[in-house]
């Protein structure tokens, strides 16, 4: 049961991804065969590989990390707080190495866990796809090949939600609502992330909004364990 989980032990976390080429027409010819070849078993109606290029943000080979947000609660003086930060950046190597090296030195044993909202199907493989890629050694937490389901430190807000249903995604957005926890999305929304980075080039709008985004994952865990939210005062933003 979550109740049972040391809350001190988790860190939530949010990632804001974007394709690695901005456009279709600027990948490459031999991009190009992989995008079309992944892709043709998904093409409906009037859609073609390429306007499904749209959609390439969501998928690891095709894009790449450009904020991780986490939040971690702590005493202080008595009063339970949360502090929130990104590790945001262009050069997504950097990024991730930083990321890895808080992993590797703050959460790294059995008890700590990971927690983001569609964590399992999105956040954390993608994490784990990127580091891979730039050669990124994984860290503990997030070295999960061979472990059993009950043995991943993974904790996921959208599960949480579903108690055994598989049937369909509900948005941290509702269930915030739902749950009484202010929305995040009082800026911009993911749809947004890729013009506000390539258009606006606005790497700080992405981070305060991926910030927001997992202050709610956060906020939204301690809402299931039938706790009060924890108040803005006591939330510190880095």
């Amino acid at each position: 049961m979550i109740e049972k989980i040391k809350i001190e032990n988790i860190l939530f976390l949010d990632i804001e991804t974007v394709p690695v080429k901005y456009q279709y027409s600027e990948l490459d010819a031999y991009e190009k065969y992989l995008w079309d070849t992944k892709m043709k078993w998904q093409v409906k109606g009037e859609e073609t590989t390429e306007t499904l290029y749209e959609k390439s943000g969501v998928y690891a080979e095709f894009a790449k990390i450009i904020c991780i947000s986490v939040a971690f609660v702590f005493m202080q003086d008595g009063k339970r707080k949360i502090k929130v930060k990104s590790f945001a950046g262009h050069d997504e190597k950097k990024l991730l190495t930083e990321f890895a090296g808080l992993l590797v030195v703050k959460f790294n044993t059995q008890e700590h866990m990971l927690c983001a909202h569609n964590g399992k199907e999105f956040d954390f493989p993608f994490i784990c796809r990127r580091m891979l890629i730039n050669a990124i050694k994984l860290p503990i937490i997030l070295n999960v090949h061979g472990r059993k389901p009950w043995e991943t430190p993974f904790l996921d807000t959208m599960e949480l939600w579903r108690f055994g249903d598989y049937k369909n995604f509900t948005s941290l957005e509702l269930i915030a609502h739902l749950m009484g926890v202010p929305s995040p999305k009082d800026d911009i929304t993911g749809a947004d992330v890729k013009h506000v980075y390539y258009q606006d080039k606005d790497l700080d709008r992405i981070s305060n909004y991926c910030k927001k985004d997992t202050l709610t994952v956060a906020q939204l865990f301690i809402k299931y364990r039938n706790e009060p939210l924890i108040p803005q005062e006591d939330i510190i933003f880095v």
